[in-house]
């Protein structure tokens, strides 16, 4: 026996029928934390923050990622 259920609701009504905890505000923190790096630009700090923070990686993995980008750039060293 087979029997299919459709349910027509919104998101936020699903959310809140399964008990999901509401995560707008994080979104929205998120969100605007992010238009404020582009608008402001992203500084050499950020970018070594973030592939530091993107892995396991000791720092001589994070120096391995380094020679390529700037391998790539065709930046000097």
């Amino acid at each position: 026996m087979k029997v299919n259920v459709e349910v027509d609701c919104t998101p936020e009504e699903a959310r809140r029928f399964m008990g999901l905890p509401d995560l707008t505000p994080v979104h929205e923190a998120y969100v605007a934390q992010l238009i404020d790096t582009v608008k402001n630009g992203v500084g050499a700090e950020a970018l070594e923050t973030m592939m530091k923070s993107w892995g396991p990686m000791s720092d001589a993995g994070f120096k391995l990622w380094q020679q390529m980008i700037e391998g790539m750039s065709g930046r000097p060293k």
